[in-house]
């Protein structure tokens, strides 16, 4: 019997994905920015259009492997190292992933990175090797790298299926339940045969054969993390083949969310002619983990930290009431009693993780839902801005597409149209009884789930309007450009007045400059993409001390505070402090410290301080005032026009001396603290400042024939560092060294059909004598010379090369290097 199954009808191959729909997208085939789509895997009856043919002497009919309907949200995610946080604000709110890599290439450099992004959010992942019916594809070759490269041992649940051992690619084995899956010759993908490896015992002996291998291998491999299927083992005399499949799917499923395990389940096809499309589908339902399996996602409200469960089970608004040290033991309990029935009232609890701009809908706000429900209708409270908003409408994305529905239950992930202030990594509460104005009581109101990071931008280029009358609607363009991607981000150069737009790299200010002038239709023009340094101090300061007494915004405002500034020392570029009296920050690679003190008054003159505020002000608001001051007076150097990076700024103020009633606003503090601390600047800048650059950690993939010259250049013409090669023992140089190292020769990987080597060494010996086997360099260069780096790797490697690199930090220029910077600097 031969069955069609569900296949999905568009490809990258010709430019039709549906997740690829922007303009940029399709016309280079590449994905740009993560779309979202929802499904049911089985299809709905109404949706899955199956047809079945019959054969006479058939074999077994192909369904899913599960009755139930699923419903799975997808993120597709773009590859490029330029979109890396598309990548990140992906994996902020996932349950689970699927790592597609290429059978040809094998794991390749950008692979590394989101895998190591991904485990830091402790996503359970499964693997997929894909292009197998590709001329080179090497699918045992791609499961040792898949050892060596992310430090995780690979369970082989298919083999590739080759005609006779060595023909075409038609098909896989499934180890778990020991069956074979046969694709139609020239086909779309959609007939397929199913049989049982016994009854190709005869016509496929080397196959067979390798199956028997396979499914050993994964038993054994599974029994050293999961002793429940020790005991089965062992209730079937220990043979490997008699283990059932449900027992090694449950026991693949315990592995995958027990990070400790450090088990990825393997799995192969060619997406290309949905050859092992439906079985990958049929794994991520059985292997990966529902919403409600996942970690407890991170909240904060107010100072108070920890899980989402214990806010909603009390524990954490009690933690909260008990740290507040102004309150009596009898005004805790009352405080506490409220705190109860607040949480009572949640509704739901959401995370936007997404913004993007539709030329007919308005914005579209992603969210992804922890707690409770969204109905149609609810007014959302935004507790990073204390603005609410209505959910006038909520939707089903499926790619540009979209459906209407009535709710968005816990775990799904939708999209929420015409909210005009959430921002990316926003929380979103319903909250029953809130206020439109004031939105939930407090503590509520300062919920927030854990934010999601945004990486440094290290190139920048110039934005100019074509004329005066286009500034506001290019400005109203780049406001909706940077609400999409808060990667990019916007400044404005105080003493050229050019709008500077910053970014992950060229082909992200490609892109960014494409979708202003095509999509948005601002008229302006991107200048030439420049690099982004940064300003450091040499000497300390000393204190600067200032008064602002002037009107702001048609109000006096009068505050004063003493500020000074010093290199930051290594110790000092790690932890946080918040309390009433004390505050020190790391942000922006510079430490802020802000502290409320009354200094000892010898004569007695001054007034004493009932260690009281004015009505207005909180320590918390005072802190985040001065702290907003100081901020702002590093975003541009004194010396150069970089913003400062490794600096301490400590401010004081005296309430005694520095606060003026009601004339002491927020603003009046923050200008007294951006001046304390510019003149504090400007006089630790006198002896002189330095230039930092960023270094780069990159690493170029190339063949063996390219090695030298890419090395060669590296080093000699861009002034980089090699770290290591491939073939380097890792665990001694230095790089990831806190990454458990896999034994290869323990790990199972069937033989490749094209490879000329018998045994695991000879293959080994194979690999390094292949001239065009792809090797691996890690370096660390400057990012200056960096820049334009691919065409000339391309033009080294016969076009064969490919890098990617991420920021590792900020050196100091020095030598020549820092002459001809100085000298572009000033001109002449």
């Amino acid at each position: 019997m031969l069955d069609t199954v569900y296949s999905l009808c568009l490809d990258v191959d010709d430019g039709s994905t549906v997740t690829d729909f922007l303009p940029a997208e399709r016309a280079r085939g590449v994905t740009i920015q993560s779309a979202a789509i929802t499904f049911h895997w089985p299809p709905l009856p109404e949706n899955a259009g199956v047809a079945t043919k019959t054969q006479k002497g058939g074999t077994a009919l192909l369904s899913p492997s599960t009755a139930e309907h699923h419903t799975i949200n997808l993120i597709d995610t773009p590859g490029h190292a330029d979109f890396t946080f598309e990548v990140i604000r992906s994996l902020r709110i996932l349950d689970g992933a699927v790592c597609i890599l290429d059978g040809v290439a094998g794991v390749e450099a950008q692979t590394e990175k989101v895998w190591y992004q991904a485990a830091k959010y402790k996503i359970p992942k499964i693997i997929y090797i894909n292009k197998l019916d590709r001329d080179g594809a090497a699918f045992g070759k791609t499961v040792r790298e898949i050892a060596s490269r992310l430090y995780t041992w690979p369970a082989v649940c298919q083999i590739p299926w080759f005609e006779g051992g060595k023909g075409r690619f038609c098909g896989i084995g499934d180890v778990i339940s020991l069956q074979a899956y046969r694709w139609e010759k020239g086909g779309d993908g959609k007939i397929v045969e199913k049989t049982y490896i016994n009854n190709l015992q005869d016509s496929e002996p080397a196959f067979f054969a390798e199956m028997e291998k396979a499914r050993f291998a994964l038993v054994e491999l599974l029994c050293n993390y999961d002793d429940t299927l020790v005991e089965r083992f062992f209730k079937v005399d220990a043979i490997h083949r008699h283990v059932s499949a449900e027992d090694i799917v449950a026991s693949l499923r315990r592995s995958v969310i027990n990070p400790l395990a450090n088990v990825v389940p393997v799995f192969g096809g060619a997406s290309f002619r949905n050859i092992g499309v439906q079985p990958l589908l049929d794994a991520v339902v059985q292997l990966l983990p529902n919403p409600g399996e996942t970690p407890n996602p991170e909240v904060s409200v107010g100072r108070t930290q920890g899980t989402l469960k214990q806010l909603l089970d009390g524990q954490l608004l009690s933690q909260n009431v008990q740290n507040n040290p102004s309150r009596t033991k009898s005004g805790k309990a009352m405080q506490e009693r409220r705190s109860m029935a607040v949480v009572g009232n949640l509704d739901a609890c959401a995370l936007a993780f997404k913004v993007v701009h539709d030329p007919r809908r308005g914005a579209l706000v992603y969210v992804r839902v922890y707690s409770g429900s969204i109905q149609r209708g609810n007014l959302l409270y935004n507790t990073n801005l204390q603005v609410t908003e209505p959910a006038q409408r909520l939707l089903r994305m499926y790619a540009q597409d979209s459906v209407d529905i009535p709710y968005l239950a816990a775990g799904q992930i939708g999209v929420i149209p015409g909210l005009k202030y959430a921002r990316t990594g926003d929380t979103l509460i319903s909250y029953v009884g809130a206020s439109p104005k004031t939105g939930p009581p407090q503590p509520l109101n300062s919920l927030q789930l854990r934010p999601i990071e945004v990486p440094p931008a290290v190139f920048f280029a110039s934005v100019e309007s074509h004329s005066l009358g286009e500034q506001k609607s290019v400005k109203n363009a780049l406001d909706l450009l940077i609400r999409e991607d808060p990667s990019l981000q916007l400044s404005v150069d105080e003493e050229s007045g050019q709008t500077l737009l910053s970014g992950m790299g060229e082909f992200h200010l490609e892109i960014a400059a494409d979708r202003l002038t095509k999509d948005l239709k601002a008229k302006a023009a991107m200048g030439k993409i420049e690099i982004a340094y940064r300003e450091a101090l040499l000497f300390p300061s000393e204190p600067q001390t200032i008064m602002v007494d002037r009107e702001i915004a048609g109000k006096r405002a009068k505050a004063g505070c003493t500020a000074s500034v010093e290199p930051l020392a290594k110790e000092e570029r790690d932890g946080s402090l918040l309390d009433d009296y004390d505050a020190t920050i790391l942000e922006g690679g510079n430490r802020i410290t802000s502290s409320i003190s009354t200094p000892h008054d010898p004569s007695g003159t001054l007034p004493s301080w009932s260690r009281k505020l004015p009505s207005q002000l909180t320590p918390e608001t005072l802190h985040v005032a001065l702290r907003n001051g100081a901020l702002a007076a590093l975003g541009r150097g004194i010396t150069y026009p970089f913003p400062y990076h490794n600096v301490h700024v400590t401010i004081t103020i005296d309430p005694r001396i520095q606060i003026f009633s009601t004339d002491s606003t927020q603003s009046a503090l923050s200008t007294a603290a951006r001046e304390a601390t510019k003149a504090a600047l400007r006089n630790a800048a006198q002896p002189g400042t330095a230039i930092l650059e960023h270094v780069m950690n990159v690493t170029v993939s190339t063949d063996e024939a390219s090695l030298g010259a890419v090395v060669k250049d590296l080093s000699s013409e861009r002034g980089g560092h090699v770290m290591s090669l491939d073939d380097a023992d890792e665990t001694t140089s230095g790089v990831r060294e806190d990454l458990p190292v896999i034994d290869l020769r323990k790990v199972y990987a069937p033989r490749d059909p094209f490879d000329g080597g018998t045994t695991f060494a000879d293959q080994e010996q194979a690999v390094m004598n292949n001239s065009s086997q792809q090797r691996k360099i890690k370096a660390r260069v400057p990012l200056r010379e960096m820049m334009g780096y691919l065409k000339h790797l391309r033009s080294i490697t016969a076009g064969r090369g490919s890098f990617t690199m991420s920021a590792d930090r900020f050196e100091r220029v020095s030598g020549q290097r820092e002459r001809i910077l100085q000298k572009e600097l000033r001109g002449y």
